[in-house]
């Protein structure tokens, strides 16, 4: 994946809140990318925080299931 394919987003699930990279087109949008998406989605540079604030973990690579994704949104 090259940088400018490299879109950031952040995640929120019913549980916590996911900082990191997709890999986007450049052009399309994050809710093209979410329609064409399988059952899970991968995030690099992922960082995972708990509603209190409290970083539970940090990863290149995690696997979100869409299932459980409430919102999701590109940038900070």
């Amino acid at each position: 994946m090259t940088d400018e394919n490299k879109t950031q987003v952040t995640i929120l699930t019913g549980t916590y809140r996911i900082k990191g990279y997709i890999s986007l087109v450049p052009g399309a949008r994050v809710t093209d990318y979410m329609v064409d998406a399988k059952d899970f989605i991968a995030i690099t540079d992922a960082e995972v925080w708990e509603p209190g604030g409290r970083q539970v973990l940090t990863a290149p690579f995690i696997n979100v299931s869409r299932d459980h994704i409430q919102i999701i949104t590109p940038g900070q």
